[in-house]
């Protein structure tokens, strides 16, 4: 397997957890599968990776340079991107489920999803805050806030 077909391999498996994500009904058993288990399987992977690669890359995390370094070994790189896309899914679960105690309905939520999968904390940024107004206009309403 060449570290494109992993890079691959690695982004249609976190692609299927978003999709799973944004549509399957927000049981716990389904949502234990964006949620946990494919970014165990990132992680796994990525555990792997830099256990093999990482010393041999060269760089490090002390400056840009060195993380500069470190990125251009292809290894490594896979495991940055591994890295992300298990954190970016799971921190997705947790903004759906926040969003979902707090009554956002499940299309408002689509842009706020895709926020996280493109750009992380933005869309942890988003998400929060549509769930503390959310939660706050509930509250205004007479409802409990989440």
């Amino acid at each position: 397997m060449t570290w494109d077909d992993a890079f691959a391999i690695s982004s249609t498996l976190a692609l299927a957890g978003w999709v799973i994500l944004a549509v399957a009904p927000r049981q716990p058993w389904v949502l234990a599968v964006p949620g946990l288990a494919i970014p165990l399987l990132l992680a796994a992977g990525y555990a792997v990776i830099m256990m093999q690669h990482f010393a041999a890359a060269g760089g490090g995390f002390g400056s840009v340079a060195e993380v500069r370094a470190l990125f251009q070994s292809d290894p490594v790189l896979v495991a940055g991107w591994q890295h992300y896309l298990a954190y970016d899914l799971f921190l997705g679960t947790w903004v759906a489920r926040r969003l979902d105690g707090a009554g956002v309905h499940r299309v408002l939520q689509w842009p706020v999803l895709g926020a996280c999968f493109m750009l992380g904390p933005i869309g942890f940024l988003v998400g929060w805050a549509l769930a503390q107004l959310a939660g706050h206009t509930a509250a205004l309403r007479g409802g409990v806030p989440a």
